[in-house]
């Protein structure tokens, strides 16, 4: 072998190893960070501030001046532009079903915003300071536990664009349900910035620092072990609560399956020219073709790049402009439930929820005027300090739960969900379906979840 070939193959061989030794470097599980757990997001300085730990129950009423505003922005004169000939939403929010949904606001649902206004208040509202910021959440607790039941409590998370409102018809079946042997005090709060929780007045409140919040939360209630069941950001709170406090985790259920490091990637790719060795029959389509799912992804991103970019801006323009926020949020509920949907006029929007529900949830926006500090949400986790922090890599140890709606935006595979989540107990697929799972399955959400439970509870003799 000449001198020549003897370098070359010599450079190739350290090129080799060099290639599997940074491999190695950054697929690697690390060790978990250690985080502030009294890190201040409230305006001004920690030192003025004294944290005051009272919980105080919220009720419900907002001023008919506040409802005339509505309505009188309502009655406006829209001079849409007409959708071109043959589209439904495949530009965006149709404009002939946007004026029908302007009509049923002002006509149908705000002479009853009374009856609405009662239907939001029915589960307990409460607030607490944690942290410099007036923290929202819903909270049901027996006064006396119901015989013959294990009594668990359950942290409920959503996410953008939506809010506590997903949950309100999974709520009762979680504390009511007579025919189950579990019941469960639920905790549903609202992510700072959304509803009727405070916004941080500092930059850096990522959903990693949100879990701080949310562990004070459940422990100031009296909750040193609970369950999580999470879906859009509530996934990655979820998870990042169980992977930095899992001594306070009995179980973290997510009807979202995310896994996007190296190598979820390199294994994604590998499984795609041989699914039926990797999925159960009959699911291959949730995952494949790579493809048309990265096509999706691509169309459907737009917003996740202005907002993770320029929040305030698109925040602006959409504060005080209640047909331009009804129009921005409706239609995440509609392609993301189903992208076939894009095909139909009216966005397929009552398919899967009611006009009343989905106004519930514009309202919540509206009224607590977060649409600007929710977006923020994506900017402070697309910074440096969240990169510098790759949680995808730190190992979570609890029992873990995988529930997939087929039309969800995304799905990751039981292969690569096993390095990140190494106790992953439960995965089931649901041919039916997306992003809202809770808001608009709820009957077959809450028995995925129970299925989950009872494999805990019989893993950990609870």
């Amino acid at each position: 072998m000449g001198l020549l070939c003897r370098a070359t193959l010599a450079a190739f061989v350290v090129f080799v190893a060099f290639s599997v030794y940074k491999f190695r470097e950054l697929t690697k599980p690390i060790d978990a960070p250690t985080l502030d757990l009294d890190e201040y997001w409230g305006p001004g300085k920690k030192s003025n501030y004294k944290e005051n730990t009272e919980v105080v129950e919220n009720k419900f009423f907002i001023p008919d001046e506040v409802i005339d505003s509505l309505r009188k922005d309502l009655n406006r004169s829209f001079e849409f532009q007409a959708p071109l000939e043959g589209i439904g939403f495949e530009y965006g929010f149709n404009t002939v079903y946007l004026q029908k949904v302007i009509k049923y606001w002002r006509d149908e649902y705000l002479p009853k915003w009374r009856k609405r206004e009662l239907f939001l208040g029915k589960w307990p509202h409460f607030t607490t300071n944690i942290q410099g910021l007036r923290i929202h959440y819903i909270h049901t607790r027996y006064d006396i536990p119901p015989k013959g039941k294990k009594v668990f409590p359950v942290l409920l998370l959503h996410g953008w664009p939506g809010s506590v409102r997903e949950f309100y018809d999974m709520i009762p079946l979680l504390v009511n349900n007579a025919d189950s042997e579990y019941a469960f005090e639920v905790v549903v709060p609202s992510l700072p910035g959304y509803g009727w929780s405070q916004g941080s007045a500092k930059p850096g409140l990522s959903a990693t620092e949100i879990t701080v919040i949310f562990r004070n939360l459940m422990f100031r209630l009296g909750y040193k072990k609970f369950f999580i069941q999470g879906g859009d950001w509530g996934v990655i709170i979820g998870s990042n609560i169980a992977t930095l406090f899992p001594d306070a985790v009995l179980g973290y259920h997510s009807n979202i399956c995310w896994s996007h490091g190296l190598l979820s990637m390199i294994k994604t790719t590998i499984a795609s020219y041989y699914p039926k060795l990797f999925v159960p029959e009959g699911y291959e389509d949730f995952f494949f073709p790579q493809s048309e799912k990265f096509k999706f992804l691509l169309e459907e991103s737009g917003y996740m790049h202005i907002q993770s970019t320029k929040p305030d801006t698109i925040g602006a323009a959409l504060t005080n402009n209640p047909v331009g926020l009804a129009a921005y949020i409706l239609e995440k509920f509609s392609t993301w439930t189903n992208k076939d949907y894009r095909k139909l006029s009216d966005g397929g929007l009552e398919k899967k929820f009611t006009l009343d529900a989905l106004l519930d949830n514009i309202m919540i926006y509206y009224l607590t005027n977060s649409i600007t500090t929710s977006q923020r949400l994506y900017a402070e986790n697309s910074n440096a300090s969240v990169f510098s922090l790759p949680m995808e890599r730190v190992q979570t140890n609890v029992p873990t739960g995988c529930a997939r709606f087929k039309h969800d935006i995304a799905h990751a595979l039981d292969w690569a969900l096993k390095d990140k989540f190494a106790n992953l107990i439960h995965s089931t697929y649901h041919k039916d379906g997306g992003h809202f799972a809770a808001f608009g399955l709820p009957k077959v959400l809450y028995k995925d979840f129970m299925e989950f439970v009872e494999k805990v509870v019989k893993l950990n003799n609870l």
